[in-house]
């Protein structure tokens, strides 16, 4: 333990899994705050907290579970002539409920939400119990592939802590920013679809270039802040006054 802490090349490893580890996150802080966005004020924050404290037990619990994990990525059968694995079916089922639960959103933001008070206990577990569960799937690979680093599990498992903890410090004002842009929400949940189309296709081992995706992100979230700064520009703007 005191070799690996002297040892500048585990504090390295470190810096750069931890970065990767967040840029990689935004996937999971934008469902996060699609999905807290819908709670009440006084219980955004806690579920918020909840739901990435719970996220990260789970994700140390798979790295700790090395052997486990290892049979993840193991043939259950054969479909067509390839094989499907755990791996293959968790990525699958995860990208559809990635689908469905933004396509429900966009309608919603279309329609209103059909949700009452009665139901408010009930979103506030489901909302906790979603971003954990996402949180793994959007995760798994990069557990899986801890498999083959299992001598560096002490640096993955500080990595997780680590990028959920900056993670909990960026949701809020990401969150706040999206709830307050209606425009930028319908944004991100069209992301989200993006990243659901994403999982299904490397459910059956078909690579998808996350640099592609986090590209087509940031390109469209760049033009996106553009228009709300000329519109922010124009609303500051004095009217010219009638003739």
């Amino acid at each position: 333990m005191l070799d690996r802490i002297a040892d500048p090349d585990a504090w390295l490893a470190l810096g750069t899994l931890t970065i990767l580890e967040i840029v990689l996150g935004i996937d999971n802080i934008v469902f996060l705050s699609v999905v807290v966005a819908k709670l009440p004020p006084s219980q955004q924050s806690s579920a918020r907290r909840l739901g990435l404290f719970g996220a990260m037990v789970m994700r140390l619990g798979l790295l700790a579970a090395i052997a486990w994990v290892s049979h993840l990525v193991k043939p259950l059968f054969y479909l067509l002539e390839h094989p499907i694995s755990a791996r293959d079916l968790i990525l699958f089922f995860g990208g559809i409920f990635l689908i469905w639960k933004s396509c429900q959103e966009i309608m919603e933001s279309f329609h209103g939400s059909a949700g009452g008070e009665d139901s408010t206990v009930q979103s506030y577990l489901g909302a906790i119990t979603q971003i954990m569960m996402l949180d793994i799937i959007l995760s798994l690979d990069s557990v899986i592939t801890t498999v083959g680093l299992s001598s560096h599990l002490f640096i993955m498992m500080a990595v997780v802590i680590i990028a959920v903890a900056i993670m909990l410090f960026a949701a809020r004002p990401i969150g706040e920013f999206v709830d307050r842009h209606p425009s930028v929400k319908m944004l991100a949940l069209a992301f989200l679809i993006l990243v659901g189309g994403a999982l299904i296709l490397e459910s059956p081992a078909i690579d998808v270039p996350k640099g592609y995706i986090y590209f087509a992100m940031f390109f469209s979230l760049a033009v996106e802040t553009l228009n709300l700064l000329r519109n922010k520009k124009a609303g500051q703007r004095p009217s010219c006054p009638d003739a």
